[in-house]
């Protein structure tokens, strides 16, 4: 048996899909930054219209990281889906689960028959950036992502009346 499985999520596994997503966070340097719930996630990710797909790495028995995708469309290159995280649980890195979800995530695109995948990697995770480099990404460092939050939403919806 293979020391690790790559599978599609199940509703089950959202309690270690959240436990993930809140130690990405502190990695991130935004440890209070996390909103949703365990409710949120099987509600979004496991209803009529799915928000999200997302893949798990399972690792004696727990699940030890996460991809987490969702479909996008480009006004130049068409569909295309997007990568909003991928996570190894730092007592699981070096034992290839990240290779691994990263292929299931282009496999999947592939499968899907989307024209690009789309992801951020933070400036400073250079791990992370030789790691999609070396997997054959192109790190585009001319674009800044651009965020409105709720705060932002409200504020912009506001001001239109």
């Amino acid at each position: 048996m293979a020391p690790y499985i790559i599978r599609d999520a199940t509703i089950g596994d959202m309690p270690g899909v959240m436990a993930l997503i809140e130690e990405l966070a502190v990695f991130e340097k935004e440890p209070d930054a996390v909103e949703i719930t365990v409710e949120d996630l099987e509600r979004d990710g496991f209803g009529e219209k799915p928000a999200f797909h997302c893949f798990v790495a399972e690792m004696e028995d727990n699940i030890a990281g996460i991809a987490l995708v969702y479909p996008r469309y480009s006004t130049w290159k068409g569909i295309a889906l997007h990568l909003e995280d991928l996570v190894v649980s730092r007592k699981y890195r070096g034992k290839g689960l990240g290779k691994a979800l990263l292929s299931r995530v282009i496999e999947y695109g592939h499968e899907l028959g989307v024209k690009r995948i789309n992801w951020e990697v933070l400036d400073w995770n250079e791990p992370a950036i030789k790691f999609y480099e070396h997997n054959g990404a192109r790190i585009i460092k001319e674009w800044n992502v651009v965020h409105l939050d709720e705060k932002g939403i409200a504020n912009y919806v506001a001001n239109l009346k």
